[in-house]
């Protein structure tokens, strides 16, 4: 039988990465979060509300926990200055997780970051990041995972790092066949609020702009470069993105629970902010089934192992003290 596993949730959202393994059974213990509306989203469906700021919380005050989890921002860790260089994260948000995983000890963490996390700053980025997780103890296995492979239809692709203090057994899960398609998610476009119909100019200079046939349903993506392209998917989601860069069947923006659905929440999931604070949310969160299938692989790798949940690595000294 699985045993009850805690985990923390930093840098939360709303809460989809906590979603992948509170379906597992495991247990959430603390959280942090700093955006005002994420917060309000997440106590609305979870029951609490997050601690903010998370460079404002001492290590120590977090509770013992078995997985530390984090879709941490990315940071160029140049920007430190010359005489710190390229091997230290202090100045930066992934320093914090750094100090966490230090203090607590968890037995094993996930961490979440765009695609180009693996290439960014010339890839000092990365190179920093996994020495730094290795200098503290950990195994680590790191790739790309891309929503399109986890049933919903939306191409996102995210950096996925997970370590363990131990060498155990662990693979990422594989895909899991084709994805919904897109009728699966939308809603009909008689109950989707007037608001989120692009104007009849807008429409018009899309029309313009397609080459072929288009199909329906459909989601019309336009590019930096102005280029359409009608795709039975939706690109990634992003927080920073034109009003109009998605547009379903060419004429109206994805409304709120469309957002939720393409990120795969339950349908249950409370909204409770309005549509441009979810637009920045969803942009903002992860694809939950992407995050339930890596969650199942880890809880089953810990499990293989029969380790104690809490776990915390000793010191000899320790070890003397508590066995004497």
């Amino acid at each position: 039988m699985s045993r009850k596993l805690k985990t923390i949730d930093l840098f939360a959202g709303i809460g989809g990465i906590r979603l992948g393994f509170e379906h597992l059974g495991c247990e959430n213990v603390f959280t942090s979060e700093w955006d005002k509306d994420a917060q309000i989203m997440y106590e609305a469906n979870f029951g609490e509300k997050p601690f903010g700021d998370i460079t404002e919380i001492a290590p120590q005050d977090i509770p013992d926990h078995d997985i530390l989890l984090a879709g941490f921002p990315c940071q160029p860790f140049s920007i430190i200055g010359n005489m710190q260089g390229f091997s230290d994260t202090r100045g930066t948000l992934f320093f914090n997780i750094e100090e966490i995983l230090r203090v607590k000890k968890p037995y094993a963490f996930l961490l979440e970051n765009v695609k180009q996390l693996r290439t960014h700053d010339s890839g000092r980025t990365f190179k920093t990041i996994l020495q730094k997780l290795k200098d503290l103890g950990y195994h680590t296995h790191h790739t790309v995972l891309n929503a399109l492979d986890f049933g919903l239809p939306q191409k996102r692709e995210r950096t996925v790092i997970v370590g363990f203090k131990e060498n155990i057994a662990f693979q990422f899960p594989r895909k899991t066949g084709d994805f919904l398609p897109l009728s699966a998610l939308l809603e009909d476009d008689e109950l989707v609020d007037k608001k989120l119909f692009a104007s009849k100019e807008i429409f018009e200079k899309r029309q313009a702009k397609i080459k072929g046939e288009p199909f329906y349903p459909s989601v019309w993506h336009e590019n930096k470069g102005g280029n359409i392209s009608i795709l039975p998917f939706s690109c990634a989601l992003r927080a920073g993105g034109s009003y109009n860069y998605l547009l379903v069947n060419g004429n109206r923006r994805l409304s709120s629970r469309e957002l939720l659905r393409l990120q795969g929440f339950p349908e249950d999931f409370k909204i409770v902010v309005g549509y441009g604070a979810m637009r920045k949310l969803t942009g903002n969160s992860v694809a939950v089934p992407v995050f339930k299938a890596v969650a199942e692989e880890m809880v089953k790798a810990i499990n293989s192992q029969n380790i104690h949940p809490t776990y915390k690595q000793l010191s000899l000294l320790e070890l003397e003290y508590e066995y004497s």
